[in-house]
């Protein structure tokens, strides 16, 4: 028996643990805390972070925050501490009136847990109001005749405050008259009464002033005073009594105001004057004085202003009725306003986690979202839902709070973007509702690999094309998004022909142009399979491959090879026999080519290009094979040569030829003798080449043995001129040849700057003119600086005066003329003008002023003056000696010696005492002067 107890006392226990646990669990739901009214902003309510199980720090991870709707925001989150703060001071009075317990509830929203908690936040009174009076002053009027004992209502105080804070007690300064009882009603509230304790005598006291002290529970006690002031009437002996003693009125919230709600209705059965009763307002609150009316006279009451169910749904207050006598009647007036279906539901967006990934699970939380309606009842009630065509639905969670999730999977590719309409409506009648459109977006992930269009790709390049030349372009397709679409490409490594296939083609990697990094040779190599994979960058990445074939097509870059005839090693020439007896068509030989090439660029066509007797022989237009076009004749020669080419079809065509020699005999000896002679005529030919080079050499050293004999003849014409001229300058003894530049030289420098000087070989006169002398660039000689020589010692200044004038020098003749042949050049056959400008080749000219900078430095050697002879100015050498400068314009004074600041002139002209004709000078007087 103990068994069975022990068991049953077991099950008891669990099932009490699972009881305890269901209400832990329940509880967990709902956290308390409490804050005192009036209470500074920032003041502390509660620990979140804890009670959430959550660091402070994390709250911001996580996404905590206030969701509860309302006007005013009364609490707030320290995200430092991880504490539920106030937003500002809290009234207590005006959030709960006067209910006993003031309970605030809020929702924490955790998004990062996609959770809602529940707060309950009670809101604890402090006594902060003091009892108040609705006015300050009070008249009370009482008969005379009025019996001891008879109770005059007196006005309540109201405190906003509740419990002990709230009113407790009623005072009354000392009077012999009057005392003060207080009445408490059904709801506990305080009602004072004015007692009268003994009879009044108007005429011996007509008013007395009392002082009505209404005081709270609260510490520090707070009170209120209201005067009151007795008057002491006649007698009237009849109150006025209202036909009911309350009066209840139900009105719909949306009656307009100045709408009749009621009318109150208090008879007296005095006559006359004390007959009359005025009604007033007695109790009433200042939050509903301003909403309703009371005619004093006909104790109508009216709305004075729109009512709201939501803002109040019960109005209580009282009416008095009092006649001239002073005599009051009192009556209570209930007023419950019924609510309408004034107020559309209100639909907000709590949360919203957009965008979405599309692998996300069914069940996970979109949003979440609050409906209200201000309404009461089945007017407020709201039902709220989702269109069932889109993969998300509607569920309900803590108080008005909506989730909305998913229930199937999504799909970016097929719809990157939702546009949700929520709708929530209530139940009232007509029923009113609120719409709302959430868009969501769908976050792209690396679900879908790049495709290929299609499975195999065909790609054709031409051979012997250059390098760098693009192949052909490959496109892969990636629905995703961003970085999962960016695709990349590359070529799988693969051996072609013992090279891998990287040192064939190339692919970039962004577009998938395959590039070719070699040239192909279609002999070599006619295709390439190629595996081309294409990759995004997503994480993972995901990749797919397609095959491409790289086609190489034939181009004609091979020339016919003939494989038959071959030639013989020895250098001698292939021949064919034919009998003297053959008869047309007679087959010689046949010629045997083939070509490297493939397709049309490989089809042979042969012709006979040249015959050393035409018509005798014809080739096969595409056998090759030589035939004769007739029958051999006696007249024939015994040896016939044929070249045959071969040419292909490509564009553009290639062909090769070859030589035939067709010996025409009947016997074998008569076929070594043909070969004999044609080995003759071969050697005869050669010994005939070999006396035409021999020819060639010796005429040309002819020539070049007498072009040094005339220049050795010219340099010793110069020498002899050179000593004459020295002989006849008595003042140039002394000083060596080799300190001039030249007679030449010295003439331009005096022309150009100091003076001007004429000196001649046959004459002893010399003509000088002194201008200003510039002394910055004298031309001197370098031994002269340190020797101090005279430059001209014996130099005859006094018979300058006799000569009539001095010789002036004419400008150079520029109708100057020598052929093509003459001029100066790299070729000798620049082209130019005839007219006989400078040649416009700057090559040519450079190598005319590189020629005359050459003479010029010989002159400044000593060994002769400009150029290698007379008027040749050292071109003989280089053209030969008929190239002179009688017809040349004289360049040199443009020339620059270097070394020196001086400049080359025509000194030679002057030396002779010849002054070229101008420009526009006649030939035929220019040679008359020369013989003479």
């Amino acid at each position: 028996m103990a068994a069975p107890k022990n068991y049953q006392r077991r099950g008891k226990l669990v099932l009490l643990y699972t009881l305890l646990g269901t209400l832990w669990e329940i509880g967990r739901g709902q956290i308390h805390y409490s804050v005192p009214e009036e209470s500074d902003k920032g003041s502390f309510v509660g620990n979140i972070s804890k009670d959430l199980n959550l660091e402070s720090q994390e709250l911001v991870k996580h996404g905590v925050r206030i969701v509860s709707r309302g006007r005013t925001q009364l609490f707030a989150l320290d995200w430092r501490t991880g504490s539920l703060i106030t937003a500002g001071r809290i009234d207590r009075e005006e959030i709960c009136t006067q209910s006993t317990q003031c309970l605030v509830n809020i929702n924490i929203l955790v998004e990062g847990r996609g959770k809602l908690f529940g707060i309950e936040i009670e809101i604890t009174d402090i006594n902060d109001n003091n009892p108040k009076f609705q006015v300050e002053n009070l008249e009370v009027k009482v008969n005379e005749i009025a019996a001891p004992g008879t109770h005059y209502p007196l006005p309540e105080a109201v405190d906003p405050d509740v419990g002990m804070n709230s009113l407790q007690s009623y005072q009354l300064s000392p009077n012999h008259y009057f005392s003060l009882e207080v009445q408490t009603g059904d709801d506990g509230t305080l009602h004072p009464e004015l007692v009268l304790e003994q009879a009044l005598d108007r005429e011996e006291e007509a008013a007395h002033h009392l002082l009505l002290i209404a005081s709270d529970g609260g510490d520090p006690r707070r009170s209120s005073t209201v005067h009151i002031h007795v008057t002491v009437l006649d007698t009237n002996d009849n109150a006025p009594v209202f036909t009911q003693p309350i009066y209840r009125v139900k009105v719909p919230e949306n009656v307009a105001p100045g709408t009749l709600l009621l009318t109150v209705s208090a008879s007296d059965p005095d006559e006359g004057a004390n007959g009359e009763v005025a009604y007033r307002f007695w109790k009433i609150s200042e939050k509903q004085s301003p909403l309703f009316h009371l005619n004093e006279n006909t104790g109508e009451i009216s709305t004075a202003g729109s009512l709201d169910y939501e803002e109040c749904a019960f109005y209580e207050m009282e009416i008095q009725a009092e006649d001239v006598g002073a005599l009051l009647g009192r009556t209570k007036v209930l007023i419950s306003v019924e609510d309408v279906n004034d107020n559309r539901p209100e639909v907000i967006i709590t949360s919203l986690f957009s965008p979405v990934l599309e692998n996300t699970l069914p069940g996970t939380v979109i949003a979440f979202l609050n409906v209200h309606d201000r309404d009461s009842g089945k007017n407020g009630q709201v039902v709220c839902y989702a269109p069932q065509n889109l993969p998300f639905q509607l569920e309900k969670s803590i108080d008005n709070y909506y989730r909305l999730v998913t229930w199937n999977y999504l799909d970016r590719e097929k719809i990157p973007m939702y546009n949700i309409t929520v709708t929530a409506s209530d139940l009232g009648t007509p029923s009113l509702s609120t719409e709302i459109h959430i868009t969501l977006y769908v976050a792209d992930t690396n679900d879908n690999p790049p495709t290929f269009p299609h499975a195999s790709y065909s790609a054709y390049i031409p051979e012997n094309n250059p390098r760098g030349a693009s192949i052909f372009t490959v496109m892969a397709h990636d629905p995703d998004s961003g970085n999962n679409a960016q695709v990349t490409y590359s070529v799988t490594e693969d051996i072609i022909m013992g090279s891998p296939v990287s040192s064939y083609v190339s692919i970039n990697s962004d577009t998938g142009v395959l590039y070719a990094l070699c040239s192909f040779d279609y002999e070599h190599l006619r295709d390439l399979q190629l595996l081309v994979t294409a990759r995004d960058s997503g994480d993972p990445p995901l990749s797919s491959n397609v095959s491409v074939s790289i086609f190489v097509l034939d181009q004609n870059d091979n020339v016919p090879e003939i494989l038959y005839p071959t030639l013989p090693t020895d250098g001698s020439t292939g021949v064919e026999l034919a009998p003297r007896s053959a008869e047309r068509g007679y087959l010689v030989t046949k010629v045997v080519a083939v070509d490297r090439d493939s397709g049309q660029n490989a089809w042979l066509s042969y012709r006979l290009l040249k015959a050393s007797e035409p018509g005798l022989f014809t080739v096969g237009l595409h056998t090759g094979e030589v035939r004769t076009a007739r029958a051999l004749q006696d007249r024939d020669a015994l040896k016939q040569s044929l070249v045959v080419a071969v040419q292909d079809h490509g564009q553009p065509p290639l062909s090769a030829t070859v030589t035939l020699t067709v010996v025409v005999a009947d016997s074998i000896p008569a076929v070594l003798a043909d070969l004999g002679s044609v080995r003759t005529s071969a050697n005869s030919d050669d010994s005939d080449l070999t006396l035409y080079l021999v020819v060639a050499v010796a005429t040309v050293s002819c020539v070049f043995l007498a072009f040094v004999i005339v220049l050795l003849a010219l340099r010793l014409r110069r020498w002899h001129s050179t000593r004459l001229l020295q002989a006849s300058g008595g003042g140039l003894v002394g000083v060596p040849a080799s300190h001039f530049v030249g007679v030449d030289g010295v003439q331009a420098f005096l022309e150009k700057y100091s003076h001007k000087v004429s000196l001649t070989a046959d004459s002893q006169a010399n003509h000088e003119i002194f201008p200003h002398p510039n002394y910055v660039d004298t031309l001197i000689s370098l031994e002269s600086c340190e020797k101090n020589d005279p430059l001209l010692t014996s130099v005859d200044f006094h018979e300058c005066k006799d000569e009539a004038a001095s010789i002036q020098q004419a400008p150079p003749n520029t109708d100057w003329r020598f052929s093509q042949a003459q001029r100066p050049g790299t070729s000798g056959s620049q082209n130019g003008d005839e007219t006989g400008t400078w040649p416009n080749n700057q090559f040519d000219t450079e190598m005319l002023q590189a020629m005359i900078l050459a003479s010029a430095s010989e002159a400044a050697d000593g060994g002769s003056t400009l150029g290698g002879g007379a008027g040749t100015m050292g071109l003989s050498a280089r053209y030969g000696p008929q190239f002179t400068l009688q017809h040349v314009p004289d360049y040199r004074q443009n020339v620059y010696i270097p070394g020196s600041n001086a400049t080359l002139t025509n000194a030679a002209g002057k030396r002779d005492g010849k002054a070229p004709t101008g420009g526009n000078g006649n030939k035929k007087k220019s040679g008359k002067k020369e013989k003479k």
